[in-house]
């Protein structure tokens, strides 16, 4: 039996056993993540919102979800930002920090938003949308696998899987990553990897690459130019939309 066929209980306690250590200092990472984001001029709400309005482009038109999955949702921030861009929609944020989901809990849990654990998500093919971002890197290469198994098994035949990651081709991520403790020792995954990643286990890819935060807000003037770069390898992130068969 492959990592990658194992049984989704094993599946979610190697992506506890992977990621802990980091969320259970997710207010920590936070201050962390802030201050490695002063280089580009703006707070992480701008790159939240620039994601989800991304990948709400790309969607099918007839695609409505019904139930979201927030894969490693740390403080609750996208997955409220999903709840009110989806308003029909079920939002469960997902991960290995009870601390952090508490807080998310206190903060924002709904009767349509609520958060769980790895170890409690069912990957029981109820989902239509599931999110990651930033969460792969700091999965070990040989785990990696068995995460993108329990998300596929938690998505309905059809489900959408978009996969956010930072870019290592871009020198202003890397420089980002290196002024936050928590990323310094990351193994970043190129492009390439990620899409061979979700193609080896499960996943069809329904779309070209996708870069975003090309400019920072100094050069503000000259993002009217990011959608006619955005397939091109420069932007700060980047994401694979990737489709449940």
């Amino acid at each position: 039996m492959t990592e990658s066929q194992l049984p989704q209980g094993n599946v979610a306690g190697d992506v506890t056993s992977a990621t802990e250590e980091l969320f259970d200092r997710a207010q920590e990472y936070d201050a962390m993540l802030h201050r490695g984001l002063k280089l580009s001029g703006e707070d992480k709400t701008f790159f939240q919102r620039g994601r989800l309005e991304d990948l709400a482009r790309q969607l099918p038109p007839n695609f409505t979800p019904r139930k979201i999955l927030d894969f490693g949702c740390g403080l609750g921030d996208t997955t409220q930002l999903f709840a009110e861009l989806f308003p029909a929609a079920q939002v469960v944020g997902c991960d290995t920090a009870e601390v952090a989901l508490e807080h998310a809990r206190e903060r924002c849990a709904s009767e349509r938003l609520r958060f769980l654990t790895v170890s409690a998500l069912k990957a029981d093919g109820s989902y239509d949308l599931a999110y990651v971002n930033g969460v792969f890197h700091h999965i070990p290469p040989a785990q990696r696998p068995s995460a993108c198994r329990l998300i596929l098994d938690s998505l309905a035949p059809g489900g959408r899987f978009a996969f956010f990651e930072n870019n290592p081709w871009n020198p202003g991520t890397r420089w980002v990553m290196s002024r936050i403790d928590f990323d310094r020792d990351a193994q970043t995954l190129s492009p390439p990897q990620a899409r061979r990643l979700l193609a080896a286990n499960g996943f069809e890819i329904t779309a070209p690459t996708r870069f975003l935060f090309l400019f920072p807000r100094f050069l503000s003037a000259l993002r009217w130019l990011e959608p006619k770069l955005v397939h091109r390898p420069l932007g700060a992130q980047y994401w694979i939309l990737g489709r449940r068969l």
